[in-house]
């Protein structure tokens, strides 16, 4: 599935030399090291403010908290995400609450959020918290149009998005270009595990806003909830980012674009190659333009990512929107026989990965929240299909044919 090895050949000299700066300054916790990552992040993220902690979990409930997030607040979520998604809620004291995803991209509907709103059953509901799933934004511009009427913030799950960018119809940055995940919410939360397109040697995570007044807040709150030493103005967390990881991330943040890139060119060969089989489909998706609004309850027009290929082909490829930047954390198809798929492959020494096997509204620790199996449809199809090929920058034609090729094989 990836090969952190060969990423490390390229960089090894300058993460030596950083990890070598920090072991000589000994400030192995916060410091210069940490601020500098901040500024960086900041600025490649076009929002003012960003706040290092220790690990992607913690920065989700740092981002929640800091937007204001109380105990007894509802937070809507994605049912289809990794599990910190919703566990960073009932760790801010509020209550998950989940609407169903496009089938096509993975994200959370906003048709289907918008259908809770005004539902008018949520009545404690605070903020929204769409996830940016295997790199693609979520629609952004319905969240905030929604988040707009209901009066609601906006924070982005963007912990697999790091350097996706959204340029619908009101997110565009002064350049005309599309805005980068990390500057679309009132917070957004990033993670670094090792998997990750910008990863550390080890745990970390970022929250981005642009309100420093936020910003101090989680600066408070990451660090036991004082801004000066032994005073504690609030409860906080031991949640602080090793000076470490910050000096290693700073050195990846210089390529990360490269390798984004790179990921694109890795996607659009497995577009090609699945194709070339015959085995699979594109999706074909309504035409719909950015100034179109895809939650007008009297409008007929679907969302331009909710029809998926055709139910005649064993392989169904990822969309991407046309107004989205994907980084293509994973590269994820929807397989027919994905079990047996994927066993034939592991056979055959490829790794895959199923992302995820079980929507969070069936975990068994979420039946208090009284949802059942067949609540959110398209999210439980899609754990039952998914599957995860081989992903990474240094991924050679020559491997993606090879996977290709057993896939074909498989279904021939």
């Amino acid at each position: 599935m990836l090969d952190l090895q060969r990423q490390y050949d390229q960089v090894r000299a300058e993460v030596l030399q950083a990890v070598g700066r920090v072991c000589a300054s000994q400030h192995y916790v916060l410091g210069p090291e940490v601020e500098q990552f901040e500024r960086e992040m900041a600025d490649f993220c076009g929002a003012r403010e960003a706040v290092g902690c220790s690990s992607g979990t913690d920065a989700v409930w740092l981002a929640l908290a800091a937007a204001g997030v109380q105990p007894g607040d509802r937070v809507l979520t994605s049912p289809f995400s990794f599990f910190a998604s919703a566990s960073a809620i009932v760790r801010a004291g509020a209550r998950p609450v989940f609407a169903d995803i496009e089938p096509a991209t993975f994200n959370l509907d906003p048709q289907k959020v918008a259908e809770v709103l005004r539902g008018g059953g949520e009545a404690k509901l605070r903020t929204l918290l769409p996830v940016h799933l295997y790199g693609q934004c979520a629609a952004m511009d319905s969240f905030q149009q929604l988040a707009d009427e209901f009066h609601l913030n906006v924070v982005e799950d963007a912990a697999q998005a790091i350097g996706a960018t959204w340029a619908g119809a009101t997110s565009v940055d002064a350049k005309g270009t599309g805005k980068r995940a990390g500057s679309l919410g009132v917070t957004a939360a990033f993670s670094f595990y090792p998997t990750k397109n910008l990863s550390a040697y080890g745990e970390a995570g970022l929250v981005t806003t642009r309100n420093p007044e936020m910003a101090a807040h989680l600066r408070r709150l990451r660090n036991h909830g004082s801004s000066r030493r032994y005073v504690h103005e609030e409860m906080g967390w031991n949640s602080r980012l090793d000076a470490m990881q910050a000096a290693i991330l700073c050195v990846k943040l210089k390529y990360v674009e490269g390798w984004n890139q790179a990921r694109r060119q890795r996607a659009a060969t497995y577009d090609r190659l699945l194709a070339e089989t015959g085995l699979a489909r594109a999706a074909a998706p309504a035409q719909l333009t950015p100034a179109q609004s895809i939650i007008d309850p009297k409008s007929t027009i679907r969302n331009p990512q909710s029809t998926i290929a055709p139910d005649d082909a064993p392989i169904h490829l990822p969309y991407t929107i046309p107004h989205a930047g994907h980084v293509f954390h994973q590269y994820v198809i929807r397989a027919y026989r994905r079990d047996e798929l994927r066993e034939f492959l592991t056979a055959r020494k490829i790794g895959t990965e199923i992302y995820y096997p079980i929507p969070l509204h069936l975990q068994p620790c979420f039946a208090y929240l009284g949802y059942r199996e067949g609540d959110f449809p398209e999210a439980e199809r899609a754990a039952k299909e998914v599957l995860a090929l081989p992903m990474f920058p240094e991924l050679t034609e020559e491997e993606q044919r090879w996977v290709v090729q057993s896939i074909a094989a498989f279904y021939c």
